[in-house]
């Protein structure tokens, strides 16, 4: 087996005799010893960028791609310790949310700095690579090394350099979906009696924005020191209910009333309020500040009949888009659940009369399920061989199960996608310096159970006369239940 030649002393620019060195100063008419050092010079560019300018080409160059190595590795290390030591406010220092409200339109700057940098690394890591492969000089290796040298490179630059890439594309997936959904000014609101309460929504706008109703009504109230949470879900064909005070209390101080105008009319249950605000009359007028602060005045109008029903400040809502809720169920990787019964996909009341079996277009089959988006659409739409109120709590199951699926290993595989799809079917009036702290709570509440009420007769509800005094007591007493008190002793 052949070996590197032995150092050999030469006379160098200053007239001092150096040492030649393999790497260096290699035998160039040996094969044997140009295909070993190629190896060991495209194996230490990829483990330590810079490396093989530093032993055998461009000092300056291998020096600068040392230290941004460096750089990069104190980085990711400090990143990785803010996530696992103080992720609050780790994430507080990425997105911005630190910055006071007069520099908000800085906020993105931490993120935009951060994708600029992977990317520059991305850029360096191929002009390393480059430069590696000419101080190789495939030419003077052997046969067989040649086509594997040069194609090591290639890999490792597609591994190293399409990392870099698709960090600094996640990182920029994320920094603007965070600017899209949630609103960069405006101060958090405190805790209401130790709770975070925040006006869940679902519906379809595939349809027409014009006729879109409120389908899934529910509160999120999240307690804000343990991250415990609730999920009261409200019917949304409740009728009659009581209003916050605000304006629509004004209009209706004995409950929601409907009107049966045939031009533009709207019955007394809460999902009709948006028809009613924002069709048929001038919701701008009732809520001139709801656009300004990213609502919408049937939102607003929503939120009070939710505050006097259940009883609770509601200052936050979250909108979910389900015309495109399926992609984040996708952007996942599906979701797991357990159906209980056999559900129809499709749409019924365009065939009525007819069997179930001629409209459908497709079954969801009892038993444990992993569901894409479509499948999940339909799971929490389907109404047609169910009631309303298993509506309702098929809702509350995937919400759950999304809860649950929402790992770190999964966000961190997934993370553009999820960021993306989010970005699409997501509309809020959270603002941006309050995410890191509900991000914490968030971490928490995957350690707790959730708790849910629903206002149904299974819980002891008739949705169409409800005893609004029975359903505040009801909210109060889950949210702030009665300490136990020790038995005296004797």
């Amino acid at each position: 087996m052949s070996v590197m030649s032995p150092p050999r002393a030469t006379t160098g620019s200053r007239g001092r005799l150096v040492e030649d060195r393999p790497m260096r100063h290699p035998d160039a008419a040996s094969p044997a010893m140009m295909s070993r050092r190629g190896w060991w010079l495209v194996i230490l560019n990829f483990l330590l960028p810079g490396s093989a300018q530093v032993l055998a080409g461009n000092r300056k160059l291998g020096r600068f791609g040392l230290a941004s190595t460096l750089v990069m590795w104190v980085l990711l290390v400090l990143t990785l310790l803010c996530a696992v030591l103080a992720p609050t406010a780790g994430l507080s220092i990425v997105t911005g949310a630190w910055l006071p409200e007069f520099l908000a339109l800085l906020r993105p700057l931490p993120l935009l700095l951060a994708q600029g940098l992977l990317l520059a690394y991305a850029v360096l890591w191929v002009v390393l690579t480059i430069d590696t492969l000419r101080l190789v000089r495939l030419v003077r290796t052997r046969g067989a090394a040649r086509v594997g040298i040069a194609a090591l490179a290639v890999a490792l630059l597609v591994v190293a350099s399409g990392t870099a890439v698709y960090a600094a594309n996640a990182v920029g997936a994320g920094r603007q979906s965070f600017a899209d959904i949630f609103v960069a000014t405006g101060p958090p609101v405190e805790p209401s009696e130790g709770y975070y309460n925040i006006l869940l929504l679902g519906a379809d706008s595939g349809e027409g924005r014009d006729s879109m109703r409120f389908d899934s009504i529910s509160v999120v109230s999240v307690n804000a020191e343990t991250g415990a949470t609730t999920i009261t879900g409200i019917p949304r064909d409740m009728p009659n209910f009581p209003f916050a005070a605000g304006p629509m209390q004004d209009k209706y101080p004995n409950g929601h009333e409907s009107h049966s105008d045939p031009d533009c009319g709207w019955g007394s249950g809460i999902n009709q309020l948006r028809t009613e605000v924002e069709v048929c009359q001038d919701g701008n007028a009732l809520y001139p500040d709801a656009v300004a602060n990213s609502s919408a005045p049937g939102i607003e109008a929503t939120k009070d009949a939710a505050e006097g029903i259940l009883g609770i400040e509601i200052p936050y809502y979250v909108f979910i888009d389900m015309h495109g809720f399926a992609s984040l169920i996708d952007a996942l990787g599906g979701v797991e659940i357990e159906v209980a019964e056999r559900l129809p996909k499709g749409g019924g009341p365009a065939y009525s009369g007819q069997p179930v079996d001629d409209w459908a277009i497709g079954w969801i089959e009892a038993g444990p399920q992993r569901m894409d988006g479509d499948t999940a659409q339909w799971y929490a739409r389907s109404r047609y061989t169910t009631d309303d109120f298993d509506r309702m709590q098929r809702q509350r199951i995937l919400q759950q199960a999304m809860l649950a699926q929402f790992t770190p290993q999964t966000v961190a595989t997934r993370f553009g996608e999820i960021a993306t799809a989010g970005a699409d079917i997501v509309e809020t009036d959270l603002p941006q310096s309050l995410v890191p702290f509900l991000a914490e709570l968030a971490l928490k509440a995957k350690e707790l159970p959730v708790q849910t009420i629903e206002l149904t007769p299974e819980g002891g509800i008739d949705e169409y006369n409800p005893d609004f005094a029975y359903v505040q007591e009801l909210v109060r007493a889950a949210l702030h239940p009665p300490t136990p008190t020790a038995t005296p002793e004797g």
